[in-house]
């Protein structure tokens, strides 16, 4: 069975140093899975150079719903285990996740603004797709409102676990309902000439996304150290 608290975590112990080869491996992938794609892909029939944007807002859609899914998974461990880094690790991947579904969102408009002429419509994807980053930004600020650490902790676990589930009503949307969203992009569904383009983009992402969620929970594990150590110094003095 579970335990009723929080399991005693070595998070006073330093946690490990993410790899700046990583991060240079994510620099150097991304500039130049984006060169190839703008240099060799040709115009799009109707879109034009716009096309080129999915190079990135797909890519980062895909980062948004995997960032999520590892919410999911660590948020339901913390729930079964209270394990303090499942709390930290869950938190990270929600930071990274917001900001690339802000970033999918951003994208996005600024190719719906010439292909369909407005930079908004309420549609089914774009609509759910907000929902997702509206729940994620909530959850952010449940944590920044709720001191106590088991209380924000479980709450927050709670959120992200509820919050993964809107994952598949976004990626269904434009086959549930009728929607001026595209059907979802994928290697199967493009032209070959764009094929590798994106391909190579969701790789040089991925290697961002997992940089940044490794980067930001080592930060959190060190902000969760300092407050151990703050607090064992505040009991000591009693």
């Amino acid at each position: 069975m579970p335990a009723s608290t929080p399991s005693s975590d070595p998070v006073l112990a330093p946690p490990p140093r993410t790899s700046l080869w990583l991060g240079l491996a994510s620099v150097i992938a991304l500039v130049t899975a984006q060169t190839h794609a703008i240099l060799t892909s040709p115009p799009d029939a109707d879109m034009g150079h716009l096309q080129k944007i999915m190079y990135v807002h797909v890519p980062a859609a895909w980062m948004t719903f995997i960032a999520f899914f590892v919410v999911l998974v660590f948020s339901v461990r913390y729930l079964w285990q209270r394990r303090e880094n499942d709390d930290l690790l869950a938190a990270s991947a929600a930071e990274v996740g917001a900001t690339f579904n802000g970033l999918t969102l951003m994208l996005g408009m600024i190719w719906g603004r010439p292909a369909w002429g407005v930079w908004w419509v309420w549609d089914a994807r774009l609509t759910s797709t907000l929902v997702l980053f509206l729940i994620f930004v909530g959850y952010l600020a449940l944590r920044a409102f709720v001191d106590d650490t088991d209380q924000r902790a479980r709450w927050s676990a709670a959120v992200g676990a509820i919050g993964a589930i809107n994952v598949p009503i976004v990626y269904m949307s434009v086959t549930w309902w009728r929607t001026l969203h595209q059907p979802p992009s994928s290697p199967a569904t493009l032209d070959a000439a764009y094929t590798l383009g994106l391909r190579l983009n969701a790789i040089a992402l991925l290697l961002v996304l997992i940089y940044f969620i490794r980067k930001r929970y080592e930060i959190a594990r060190l902000e969760r150290a300092t407050e151990h150590a703050a607090e064992a110094v505040a009991m000591g003095g009693r």
